[in-house]
């Protein structure tokens, strides 16, 4: 049985997308298999280009003539945050499943319109938090609700990355709107990576920084613009459940390539992973005894989730595309059985809810309730 897919972004995300919805089906012998019905990008002749280079039937610039196509049955959108929120109502207006790209939207206001939509319209619907389907991680959250680590009294986690540390980089449409800073941009992964291993958020004390207020223009490198949004961003946090935190987010922290990591403290145990070293999960056991005291490294093998569909060697390990792979997989059985898979809009909407939190806690100096 196969389903037209319609991809909205040709871009770095909009590719991995496309390899991914293609790979699926062979990777994990779906019941349900892609046909990649139409792309849509910002030019025609850029549409057809990334139509012909991806394996798409058809090309378009303009994302209504996609949504709107008969033969597209279910929206891949992985274009700007700002256009998230009209993209997403009007593929749930027809009654199409949708899968987006993370922020779910460049403000609460459109996250929230865009949960609500999603539930009214009884669609599937995903949001593109694809950090947390790691091996690795899959595996961490099921030594937590094994009680291998007890309960858990602390958790700090980051997101931190040095593709802006460079004061002298141009400004672009990085610089610019608050959903393109750090805390529109990185801060999502981790707040709900901390969501899914802890439990909600419930209040937050934030500090939010722009460390390079100006940066030379892309046309003009004589010319300065003024960067207006955030390039650091630190809050403490509590937990539903009474666990206590600690969250970093940075664009400017030399030497971090893909630093999305957490450290999980719990009565019994302590958990650390590190996406630049992703196949690998830490674990420490107070059982252990003094003779043994000391956390002890798990490569990620065919005994843990998702892993032997893409490989048989221990230790060989899966990369970033394949956690694309495994989230379309999650994409396509959501629609053939019908049944919504996590992350919902919903869970994109409680991200939205801490970074707004967040920005309000900074502006307050003070500790604000999420809701």
């Amino acid at each position: 049985m196969e389903i037209g897919i319609g991809l909205i972004g040709g871009g770095y995300m909009g590719k991995l997308h496309a390899v991914a919805l293609n790979a699926a089906g062979a990777v994990f012998d779906t019941k349900l298999r892609t046909r990649l019905e139409m792309i849509c990008t910002t030019t025609e002749d850029g549409a057809e280009d990334k139509a012909r280079q991806f394996g798409f039937a058809r090309a378009t610039s303009d994302w209504r003539k996609l949504v709107n196509d008969p033969h597209v049955e279910a929206i891949v959108i992985a274009s700007p945050q700002t256009t998230h929120r009209e993209i997403a109502l009007e593929a749930f207006r027809l009654s199409k499943p949708v899968l987006c790209e993370k922020p779910l939207g460049a403000s609460l206001s459109d996250a929230t319109a865009m949960a609500q939509a999603a539930e009214e319209s009884g669609q599937i619907n995903m949001v593109g938090f694809n950090y947390i389907r790691t091996p690795a991680t899959q595996l961490a959250l099921k030594l937590i609700k094994d009680g291998i680590i007890g309960d858990i009294t602390f958790f700090r986690g980051e997101h931190t990355e040095d593709f802006f540390a460079d004061p002298n980089a141009p400004a672009t449409w990085r610089s610019s709107g608050d959903a393109n800073g750090t805390m529109g941009d990185l801060s999502p992964h981790m707040i709900n990576c901390a969501h899914v291993l802890v439990g909600a958020i419930k209040s937050v004390n934030a500090q939010i920084e722009t460390v390079f207020k100006s940066r030379p223009s892309q046309c003009a490198p004589n010319i300065v613009e003024q960067v207006t949004n955030d390039d650091v961003a630190q809050f403490m946090c509590t937990f539903e459940n009474g666990v206590t935190g600690h969250l970093l987010f940075s664009r400017v922290a030399l030497g971090k390539k893909m630093g999305i990591i957490y450290e999980i403290t719990g009565t019994k145990g302590a958990l650390r992973f590190d996406q630049e070293d992703q196949n690998a999960l830490w674990l420490y056991r107070m059982k252990d005894g003094p003779e043994q005291s000391g956390f002890r490294k798990i490569l990620t093998n065919p005994h843990h989730p998702d892993y032997a569909a893409f490989c048989l060697g221990p230790g060989h390990g899966t990369g970033y595309q394949d956690q694309l792979i495994i989230e379309a997989r999650d994409f396509l059985e959501a629609i053939a059985t019908g049944e919504t898979k996590w992350p919902t809009f919903k869970d994109g909407l409680e991200v939205s809810k801490v970074v707004d939190a967040a920005r309000r806690s900074h502006k307050s100096g003070s500790w604000v309730d999420v809701n």
